[in-house]
């Protein structure tokens, strides 16, 4: 009989790797929280429309990476690549420029599916969270935006950050620099790698995200975009930089950070980690998409927004500071050594749940011994033990785990209220 595995470029998140992932969600949102983000889910799927629109017909996910497929109605339908498309397709449909502006929203542990080749961190299916501020073009939002990014990682305990900063103009100024760089690379073109032929016909800003090593050195000494900013992105972006500074958030400027998808203009962003090798090394970023709910059928909307994959965080915690963080362990561990027994421990182990003790049950019909061994390992601080006596009195025996092996109140026979306020009073201290 087939043993079946799970396909390549997919990851189970086992059990005892959940406590990580809980107490990365857990900092995430109360860190949106703070800045006042809400939360949002949008579908694991759309209408392909939106990511082929939204992200760029020229991109490497248009055009290599998206999960694309017809349903039983012949729509054409895609897995959620990116996380900013499916919340803009959001906003305009449910009528949120009416809201006070700017609406702030977060999503987390939002699935994402790319078919690429698989590597540390970034899997075909991996997950994603993000923010998006929708509704203001005040360079303040992009410094706000930032620092929820910087203050969930450095929550976190996170060490060797960096951002990463760059303005890529707006459509008053980008295309004089296209112009200039498409200058620069037309008599470079039969030596650009066969993705970047491609770009430099599509897209040739995306020249400038290429990863191959033999197109370094023509990045290198590609025009920079600074050099060709309007006045409105100059003066935009000089405050940016001005707010980060006030808000103590170290940045690097990075005049070749161009990023991957179509819609971003003027601020883009990584936050980039020392401790990944490679040019591989960026666990989140972002920037302002000013013309992407007009592309997608709203009104001319400005907006800023990042998302940050999950399992290569997780990856640099675990790091940087190994697996720590555990599952919390159970207080009391019940066995129940006959059938009547049984439906006393159902009871009691009721009871202790519903004042939010964590209990485990011991199944099936065991010896004493087996069933000390269970409990023993479980890592409970108490043993409650209900046999044919115990059962028949409305007792308990409550045994402490933790306790010394010479200590005479190791264990003793309680009333089942008794050995309830004692397991209550143990776990409030």
């Amino acid at each position: 009989m087939t043993a079946y595995r799970a396909v390549q470029g997919v990851k189970d998140i086992l059990p005892e790797q959940s406590a990580l992932w809980e107490h990365f969600e857990k900092i995430i949102k109360t860190t949106c929280g703070l800045f006042g983000y809400q939360r949002i889910e949008t579908p694991i799927f759309e209408e392909t429309g939106v990511y082929a629109r939204g992200v760029g017909e020229g991109t490497d996910i248009v055009e290599k990476e998206m999960y694309t497929f017809k349903d039983r109605g012949d729509t054409s339908l895609t897995l959620e690549p990116e996380g900013t498309a499916g919340v803009v397709r959001a906003y305009i449909e449910h009528g949120m420029q009416m809201k006070p502006q700017p609406v702030k929203l977060f999503y987390v542990r939002t699935p994402i599916f790319r078919y690429e080749r698989p590597q540390k961190g970034r899997l075909r299916e991996h997950h994603q969270f993000g923010c998006e501020a929708i509704g203001e073009s005040d360079p303040m939002l992009d410094a706000e935006l930032i620092s929820v990014i910087w203050s969930v990682y450095t929550r976190m305990g996170l060490t060797n950050l960096s951002i990463q900063l760059n303005s890529i103009g707006d459509k008053a100024c980008k295309p004089g620099y296209m112009q200039k760089l498409i200058e620069y690379y037309t008599p470079l073109q039969d030596d650009l790698c066969a993705d970047c032929k491609v770009r430099f016909t599509k897209n040739p800003l995306r020249l400038l995200d290429c990863k191959e090593e033999r197109d370094q050195p023509k990045i290198a000494h590609a025009p920079k975009i600074a050099e060709y900013l309007c006045a409105d992105c100059e003066e935009h972006f000089a405050l940016l930089k001005q707010y980060l500074e006030e808000m103590h958030i170290p940045y690097t400027l990075n005049p070749l950070l161009v990023r991957g998808l179509d819609y971003y203009t003027r601020t883009v962003f990584e936050l980039i980690s020392e401790d990944i090798g490679g040019r591989q090394n960026a666990i989140g970023g972002g920037g302002r998409y000013d013309g992407l709910i007009e592309l997608l059928g709203g009104k001319p909307t400005p907006a800023i927004g990042f998302g940050s994959g999950m399992e290569r965080a997780i990856a640099l915690l675990e790091q940087q500071k190994g697996t720590e963080i555990a599952e919390k362990q159970p207080e009391v561990y019940i066995i129940a050594l006959n059938a009547m027994a049984k439906r006393k421990a159902a009871e009691f182990a009721n009871t202790l749940r519903e004042k939010d003790i964590k209990t485990l049950l011991g199944f099936g019909s065991r010896s004493l011994k087996a069933f000390m061994k269970a409990a023993n390992a479980s890592g409970a601080q108490w043993a409650v033990i209900i046999g044919e006596e115990e059962a028949q009195t409305n007792t308990v025996a409550l045994r402490n785990l933790r306790a010394g092996a010479d200590d005479d109140h190791k264990q003793v026979s309680l009333s089942v209220e008794e050995g309830l306020q004692t397991i209550l009073r143990s776990v409030q201290q």
